[in-house]
């Protein structure tokens, strides 16, 4: 039987000693915007990076500009609503409408997140079912689609209640992946999980 703390802890472990971070995490982002599934978004969850997972604060000042990195044309401009996830006080999350990186704040442990002035701001809430795309974190995936988090179960409560026909992408550097990870009935499936050498998809 797999130990799923055994693995966690594993899993942090590689995604730690991963090299050339920045560069990867461009690539990934990159590969992630150029899906069809991004083109066809016009309201689009992006997570904000913590620790050592693949990075994404380096490349939303660019996304928040309209200046958007293609592996095909370098660059393009296209317009999106871009959402960002917060964590609450009752360590559930919230979406919240990202305009500017100048709407964020370090908050606990250094995370970047929104500003208590802006955050309870009506026109800055978000509802998951106006997401048409999310762009998920992570600790370990397999190639079904399963995922591991921190064992807080905030983004499987999250995701229960997006939309089905709303794609759900991951973002993780290949030494996240796993042969195998246990899931529970809670746990929710990724249909996407990109990575710097591969897109997994048409997964369980």
């Amino acid at each position: 039987m797999i130990d799923k703390n055994e693995l966690r802890r594993t899993a942090h472990d590689n995604r730690n000693k991963q090299e050339n971070k920045d560069e990867l995490s461009e690539w990934i982002v990159g590969a992630f915007m150029s899906l069809p599934e991004y083109t066809a978004a016009s309201t689009v969850m992006f997570y904000i990076d913590v620790r050592s997972e693949v990075r994404t604060r380096h490349i939303l000042p660019r996304v928040l500009t309209k200046i958007i990195p293609n592996h095909a044309t370098k660059y393009r401009n296209i317009d999106k609503k871009i959402v960002v996830p917060w964590c609450n006080d009752d360590g559930e999350l919230e979406l919240f409408h990202l305009e500017s990186m100048d709407e964020l704040e370090a908050g606990m442990y250094g995370i970047l997140e929104p500003s208590q002035e802006l955050r309870r701001l009506p026109q800055k809430q978000v509802d998951i079912k106006e997401l048409d795309l999310i762009m998920v974190p992570g600790v370990g995936f397999d190639a079904t689609g399963a995922r591991m988090g921190h064992g807080k179960g905030y983004y499987d409560k999250l995701l229960e209640n997006a939309r089905q026909d709303t794609p759900l992408v991951a973002l993780a550097f290949e030494c996240q992946m796993f042969e195998e990870i246990p899931v529970a009935a809670h746990d929710v499936y990724m249909d996407k999980i990109i990575t710097e050498k591969k897109c997994y998809d048409n997964i369980a």
